[in-house]
């Protein structure tokens, strides 16, 4: 039963541990980001306003709720490659968490309420990372992700982002596949635009047309949590 004398380890587990078990996961989908030649890696810890940044780390205001990893340009964008980042998160968890227990057992490290929290904690995040579900905000756990991904679903289709000169017109045009959704007398407002529509629609790639040839400018993978 719960009790006063808990208080202070719930504490602890929620301002500490929990934080520290989150950084963990998200730094599993940032070494596969980067193994699969991502750029632009940027992990966030938290929500709420910024508190500080540290090179590609942001920690926000409630720093022991939530997080994510942003990343751009995989140089490996297909399917396995994707299955392995989304993988990535509750694969440190689970080798960090097998490495405490195997510590403890060794007598290497006292076994502790820090050692069962970050252990118990650990499961407990892996367990919800893995089940496949969506969530209110439309995004999906990292189980979700990867079963859709081994099942090809569509929902998770690149969406396909272009920028052409119309020589008639005299206009660069940026479409959504072959829908002009815009278009701008200067190349580079159009290709800023692009980017920008391509970022906030991921999974998307990003095609540039000049002279009758395309080609990818950058791709935007789906973010995971």
């Amino acid at each position: 039963m719960f009790g006063i004398d808990d208080i202070p380890k719930f504490i602890l587990a929620f301002f500490l541990v929990l934080p520290v078990i989150s950084f963990l996961h998200e730094a599993g989908h940032v070494f596969f980001a980067w193994l699969m030649g991502g750029k632009n890696i940027k992990v966030t810890v938290g929500t709420g306003d910024v508190l500080f940044r540290l090179g590609m780390l942001e920690v926000r205001k409630y720093y022991f709720w939530y997080g994510l990893c942003s990343f751009d340009n995989l140089k490996h964008n297909q399917r396995f490659p994707h299955i392995f980042i989304f993988s990535g998160g509750v694969l440190f968890n689970a080798i960090s968490a097998l490495a405490v227990m195997y510590l403890v057992e060794a007598g290497t490290v006292e076994a502790s309420m820090l050692t069962y929290q970050f252990t118990y904690f650990s499961m407990y995040y892996i367990f919800f990372a893995l089940l496949p579900m969506p969530y209110p905000d439309g995004s999906y756990s990292d189980g979700k992700v990867i079963l859709d991904l081994i099942r090809h679903k569509p929902h998770l289709a690149e969406r396909i982002y272009r920028i052409q000169w119309n020589k008639i017109k005299e206009e660069w045009q940026v479409l959504d596949n072959k829908t002009i959704v815009e278009t701008f007398k200067e190349e580079d407002k159009a290709l800023a635009r692009a980017h920008q529509l391509a970022k906030d629609n991921r999974p998307s790639r990003l095609l540039h047309t000049l002279h009758g040839k395309e080609m990818e400018v950058s791709n935007y993978p789906k973010v995971p949590l």
